[in-house]
């Protein structure tokens, strides 16, 4: 049973402190509540029509991978029940039930700590013209969507418009110092590896996810999303074939629609069918489902 599509949240006794693509986020106190609304972004440019449910995706997988991985890494998450948060905050039940998190407030690193086990994207680009992903030399005669020998770390920097850009290893730890880009390269691809263990034994190939990390009381802490289908690459492991694009649980099918119609990529940004918006969304329940073992 779907939800009311939530393009964007109207809480006025809170303060609003930013709205993303997809998220809009309220200071409550010492701390944030961020809602994952249904806003989706293809190219770039946010849509005119939302994919029902997406965020409560968003939310419910990110808080059952904040408890997966929390012997690994400290996170910024507190709760997702709406009757722990502030009073002033619960009067938006219905804004807030299920597609919203009440975190710590951190001091974000300004790097986006990306984890590739597989050839795609602009991963792929890259290497076919270069042989190498963010600088890193690959062997010779790989295929599109082929496991790399062992994951890298590709880190970008984080672009307020437009895309991330992919930066070397060394330009991180000119940004931010050389102890803490070792300490996030480890952590990252620790996480990616312990996540694409898991997603494995439920039938699904992690190709490559973003994370972002931040300080708490001097403390770093895994924040904002984990491992969801904005944020990573997942892939149907029975229909795995390296050699060409994989099938997605994401939003390829919303990228492809937006080819079909040849949309310039300029705005505005098109409205979708019904029957894409909800082929879509009913992609990312799969993903939930298949991940956790439990409907949405």
């Amino acid at each position: 049973m779907s939800t009311p599509v939530l393009l964007e949240t109207n809480l006025p006794a809170l303060q609003l402190v930013g709205r993303g693509k997809v998220r809009d986020v309220y200071a409550v106190e010492d701390k944030l509540i961020i809602v994952a609304t249904d806003r989706i972004s293809a190219f770039d440019y946010v849509l005119a029509t939302g994919i029902p449910d997406k965020g409560r995706v968003l939310t419910q997988l990110s808080v059952f991978w904040f408890d997966f991985l929390k012997d690994l890494t400290p996170t910024h998450f507190l709760s997702a029940d709406v009757d722990e948060y502030p009073a002033v905050a619960r009067q938006y039940r219905d804004q807030l039930e299920g597609r919203s998190m009440l975190v710590k407030r951190a001091r974000m690193v300004e790097i986006e700590c990306v984890a590739r086990g597989y050839l795609s994207g602009s991963g792929w680009k890259e290497y076919q013209a270069s042989g190498t992903v963010c600088g890193i030399p690959l062997p010779t005669g790989l295929k599109e969507s082929d496991r790399l020998p062992q994951p890298i770390f590709t880190p970008a920097t984080k672009a307020q418009t437009g895309h991330d850009e992919n930066i070397s290893f060394e330009r991180v730890a000119e940004l931010i110092g050389a102890e803490l880009a070792a300490r996030l390269r480890d952590l990252t691809l620790a996480i990616y590896e312990k996540a694409a263990a898991y997603a494995e034994t439920r039938g699904i190939i992690l190709a490559d996810t973003k994370f972002e990390f931040g300080f708490v009381n001097g403390e770093l802490v895994l924040a904002d999303e984990v491992l969801t289908p904005d944020s990573s690459r997942f892939w149907p492991k029975e229909t795995y074939r390296p050699g060409g694009p994989q099938p997605s649980y994401d939003k390829q099918y919303v990228r492809d629609y937006l080819e079909s119609i040849r949309w310039n990529k300029q705005p505005p940004a098109p409205a979708l069918p019904p029957e894409v918006a909800a082929k879509t969304s009913e992609k990312y329940k799969e993903a939930y489902r298949a991940l956790t073992g439990k409907a949405l």
